[in-house]
């Protein structure tokens, strides 16, 4: 199955760039390109992308508020975003996961590792910089509102005594290997808890998930 992107940046040279990479890959497909974050929204509505790369500054409509409308749009569903930036800052990474994007990575990254993170993104799951990523996750949640809490909070009741077991376990960061490892189960059945817990929680990809759990409490942030 062909993997179709979008690459939304300003630079024409870095699209370019990234177009190459992208279309040397068998299994990806570079299916439009985006200088401005109005054109993404464009683009991911006109090509049907799966994956649309994302830069954070540009001009008209920065990448922030591009990727929270391509998120938050349901005829986008499908759509992830894999924001690819200089910057490393709390408040962008912060940002850049209120708005729904599902991977967070430096445009220092290794060219393989780009390719992989679209491929890993499009599953649904979730890519965050090494460096960054528990760092972000607890800045995310350092001040949560007490409504979105409670509210989240009841939505867990829905889970079942081992899919809360799960989503623990993915807050924690662990993959579908580590949480079969950890709860002796098969692969293959720890992918299908992940989906029901993402099902039930209308969540779009595992960030989501690490999301929840830190804010309903399931995993405490270090030092709390």
């Amino acid at each position: 199955m062909i993997i179709n992107v979008g690459i939304a940046d300003d630079h024409a040279l870095v699209r370019a760039g990234f177009h190459v990479l992208i279309d040397s890959a068998a299994d990806l497909a570079v299916r439009g390109e985006a200088a401005t974050g109005r054109e993404a929204i464009e683009l991911a509505r006109s090509q049907s992308i799966d994956v649309m790369l994302m830069d954070i500054r540009m001009p008209e409509m920065d990448g922030i508020e591009a990727t929270r409308q391509i998120c938050s749009d349901p005829a986008l569903s499908s759509t992830r975003v894999l924001v690819l930036t200089t910057f490393e800052t709390d408040e962008y990474v912060s940002a850049t996961l209120r708005a729904g994007a599902s991977g967070f990575l430096l445009k220092d990254a290794e060219p393989a590792e780009l390719l992989d993170a679209i491929r890993i993104v499009s599953e649904g799951d979730s890519l965050l910089s090494p460096s960054v990523t528990r760092r972000l996750i607890e800045a995310f949640v350092a001040t949560p509102q007490r409504a979105l809490r409670t509210s989240m909070t009841k939505e867990l009741d829905a889970l079942t005594e081992r899919e809360l077991e799960v989503l623990t376990l993915v807050a924690r960061g662990l993959n579908n290997f580590e949480i079969a490892d950890e709860l002796f189960m098969s692969v293959a059945t720890a992918k299908t808890h992940v989906s029901r817990i993402m099902a039930k929680l209308d969540a779009r990809d595992r960030t989501q998930l690490v999301i929840i759990g830190y804010n309903t409490g399931l995993v405490a942030p270090r030092g709390a």
